[in-house]
């Protein structure tokens, strides 16, 4: 009999272990901006995703059964998504910026039999979740047919029992690719495992960390990166609803957090606040500049990369042996990265390449995008490599540097953003005949959506569509922040849009003066 890292167990087995080796010690501590702080210990968020998972159960959610977790940051997120892998239900995680026609897509992708979000999503949810059975509220809301968070809740010991399958599916997240819609990325109950063993090895946690967590957690950073990696480590999670920069001091001190995740925007905002007398935080993993972080918090960098697909970093930083400045750090145990020319040979060194990489199918990388085979195999080459479609450099001594983008993707603050996404829903607005979106770099967000439209009629009035449009169909950070019209747009080859001309003309044009009618460039 071949034996598996994780044969045998599953992602609320790492909880129950943890639980019995930590007790009351506090795994995750609730920093709302309003009200009380409120802490769970090991045993108690234990038991209180039994008595979610037996509420579920009861509602008739079954193995195999999907379920929109649609919140922004709060315990119950997490509660519920341990909750549903407990009885063997996949957890769906749905970005709370999206409209009702992306959410829409999320609730029929998924064939979700239920949704549980706020009072503040529950008339959204309504509205465009026709094949859910019920929908729960975790506040008190208008909606009649909306059920509150007890319905939720039953006796823990009534918590049905489910085979330790680590290769059944465990939730998903949508990420943004290059096709129209987003994918949903399948992560196994091993996948899971894998995670939180790996995170806290990559970042050196111990059971002394704290983890202050601001980022959204229906992304793979702060539940993978930051939760599941404290919770394998038996640290604690301070939860914040969301970024704060008012508050980032004050919680971080107040709680003693040893790390965290930082973005772009973040270390701008950190940046133009007054330091404390004092903190605890001793690293930060980021990009930026590292030398201020350093210089001025004096608080160490640990460069990473990893991707919703990856589950974890397939390379990272050393803790005790960093490289080189800026850089995203060397290859992990559990995967392996390839750099390709565009021609398929390798690169010569300090030679910009494709970023290409392989780890087992379900345990270190996802096991496939959700009901869709053909998306899943076109990720990978004949041998089994996927592409990410990020371009590197690398040095002599295995460090690796991020160098951007090869596929049409842009980076908008922590969100991935597909233009090919962004165009299609522009193309909707009659008299469009063409569209192009790039991206204009940014300083608090990295860079934001321009797109360049050819029209066919009047410009105001399809300006006008347009906008409407992106409204309806588009969440904030996808829509474009400038439409620019254009005679014509470049082309090369096979009538390619050639979009490296585009981001010029968007940097020139980035000095004038948004008019919410665009005058013909």
């Amino acid at each position: 009999m071949e034996l598996s890292p994780f044969v045998g167990r599953n992602a609320p087995d790492l909880l129950d272990r943890q639980a019995l080796r930590f007790g009351d010690k506090p795994l995750l501590i609730w920093s709302p901006a309003e009200g009380e702080t409120k802490v769970y210990s090991y045993a108690g968020f234990a038991d209180e995703t039994r008595a979610y998972a037996a509420g579920l159960a009861g509602m008739g959610v079954k193995p195999g059964d999907a379920v929109i977790i649609h919140l922004d940051n709060h315990p119950t997120l997490l509660l519920a998504w341990f909750a549903c892998a407990r009885i063997g239900a996949v957890a769906v995680t749905t970005n709370t910026r999206v409209t009702q026609d992306e959410l829409a897509y999320f609730v029929e992708h998924s064939r979700a039999v239920g949704a549980i979000t706020s009072s503040a999503y529950a008339g959204l949810l309504k509205q465009r979740a026709a094949n859910c059975r019920w929908i729960v509220s975790i506040d008190p809301t208008d909606l009649p047919d909306a059920q509150s968070l007890d319905t939720l809740r039953a006796p823990p010991e009534a918590c049905p029992t489910w085979e330790a399958t680590p290769e059944a599916p465990c939730s998903v997240m949508y990420t943004s690719g290059t096709t129209a819609r987003p994918k949903g990325v399948v992560w196994t109950h091993a996948n899971v495992l894998w995670a939180a063993r790996a995170n806290a090895a990559h970042f050196g946690l111990t059971p002394e960390d704290r983890c202050l967590v601001f980022l959204p957690l229906f992304h793979a950073v702060a539940l993978s990166w930051n939760f599941l990696g404290t919770l394998n480590s038996g640290g604690s999670v301070v939860l914040m609803p969301r970024f704060s920069a008012t508050r980032f001091w004050d919680v971080a001190v107040a709680h003693g957090c040893t790390w965290a995740n930082m973005v772009g925007f973040t270390l701008q905002a950190v940046s133009g606040l007054p330091d404390p007398p004092s903190h605890r935080f001793r690293t930060w993993v980021c990009a930026g500049d590292l030398k201020a972080v350093s210089s001025r918090w004096g608080i160490r960098t640990l460069g990473a990369f990893g991707m919703t697909e990856m589950i974890s970093q397939p390379l990272s930083s050393d803790l005790h042996h960093p490289g080189p400045e800026g850089a995203m750090g060397r290859v992990n145990p559990g995967y392996r990265v390839d750099l390709r020319r565009e021609d398929g040979l390798p690169p010569s060194a300090g030679e910009v390449a494709g970023l290409w990489i392989k780890g087992q199918p379900g345990v270190t990388i996802f096991q496939g995008y959700l009901h869709d085979p053909q998306a899943t195999s076109e990720a990978f080459d004949s041998d089994g490599w996927f592409c990410t479609g990020d371009q590197v450099i690398a040095a002599p001594d295995g460090h690796a540097f991020y160098a951007g983008r090869t596929k049409d993707m842009l980076k908008v603050g922590a969100e991935n953003v597909a233009a090919v996404e962004i165009e299609q829903v522009i193309l909707q607005v009659a008299g469009v005949r063409e569209a192009a979106v790039v991206g204009l770099p940014d300083r608090m967000l990295d860079e934001v959506p321009v797109a360049f439209v050819v029209i066919e009629g009047r410009p105001e009035e399809t300006l006008a569509s347009i906008r409407a449009q992106c409204l309806e169909r588009l969440a904030d950070f996808k829509r474009p922040r400038r439409v620019h019209v254009v005679d014509e747009l470049p082309k090369g080859l096979l009538d390619k849009v050639l979009k490296r001309e585009l981001r010029e003309l968007a940097a020139k044009l980035a000095t004038a003066p948004i008019d919410p009618a665009e005058e013909r460039k």
